[in-house]
């Protein structure tokens, strides 16, 4: 599906997708090559160029694998679509929920999954590294989870300590102007914050530790097969043998051999990217 896609995003995926057709000399766009696009889309361009230590790959598969196995096991939270070790963009790995269907609210239990979720990777590498291993990685997870406890507190109103009241930081164009109410509402609201961000990590460490044979798993197939779909995901979560990735004869086809040939797939990527970012530039002009 291609849940919060407007018409413009759905004009690019078929772009992108054709375009993935015409590199394999295909005639006719099929599912495959739209389902490619969109990952592309969502989760941005491949770099298989960049260059991975074992140990630096190992630890990105247990970290996208602890958000993976958390998002799975908490209610309310949209499915698993994809998670990969191929880095894209800024990131090393991503893992990908993808909604069935648009959402335009949501509820308490339903960010306080998503809290859970993104303290996932951070747990799964201090479970496998020690503490003081864990890397940097996690950053912007933290900081996503703390805008949502934070959002939680002062915007929605969905804390019985503090009640349905807006608490705000800006004005109505979005200037920050720093906090309107007493200092011991501030420190009310700091200690409110903090117990959901603790509670959300607490649940999600008990989740891990009580399917660490499960993580350890995954992190297996992400070393092996790199990206690993839904369809795997659920068997790995069901303890069964884990299948190949639907279209993993196709990948290993077209996998390039040399660090070059990765580096020009990498470039036909941005190449591609820019060409949709100038296409969308005249449309605004």
């Amino acid at each position: 599906g291609t849940p919060g896609f407007s018409g413009a995003d759905l004009a690019n995926l078929v772009n992108e997708a054709s375009l993935f057709a015409a590199r394999t000399n295909k005639r006719v766009v099929g599912m495959e090559e739209f389902e490619r696009a969109r990952d592309k889309i969502m989760m941005g361009a491949e770099r298989r160029s960049m260059v991975m230590s074992e140990s630096e790959k190992q630890n990105t598969a247990y970290h996208e694998a602890g958000h993976a196995i958390v998002g799975r096991l908490v209610p309310d939270h949209d499915p698993v679509h994809k998670v990969s070790i191929i880095p894209r963009g800024r990131a090393l790995g991503v893992t990908q929920f993808l909604p069935e269907e648009d959402k335009y609210s949501i509820s308490r239990r339903g960010i306080e999954s998503q809290i859970c979720a993104l303290f996932g990777g951070r747990i799964a590498e201090e479970m496998t590294l020690g503490f003081e291993g864990v890397t940097t990685g996690a950053q912007n997870d933290i900081e996503r989870a703390t805008q949502l406890a934070k959002n939680m507190v002062t915007r929605w109103g969905l804390t019985e300590e503090l009640g349905p009241l807006n608490y705000p930081t800006e004005d109505p164009n979005g200037q920050p102007t720093g906090p309107q109410y007493s200092g011991e509402t501030s420190k009310k609201i700091d200690e409110v914050i903090r117990k959901i961000m603790d509670d959300c990590y607490t649940r999600a460490k008990t989740l891990l530790e009580e399917n660490r044979d499960i993580l350890e798993t995954m992190k297996d197939a992400l070393m092996e097969y790199e990206t690993i779909d839904s369809l795997q995901v659920d068997d790995l979560m069901e303890r069964r043998p884990v299948r190949p990735p639907s279209d993993w004869e196709t990948q290993s086809k077209e996998r390039p051999a040399t660090f070059e040939e990765s580096r020009d797939a990498d470039l036909d990527d941005v190449e591609s990217s820019s060409e949709d970012d100038d296409n969308d530039a005249d449309k605004d002009k």
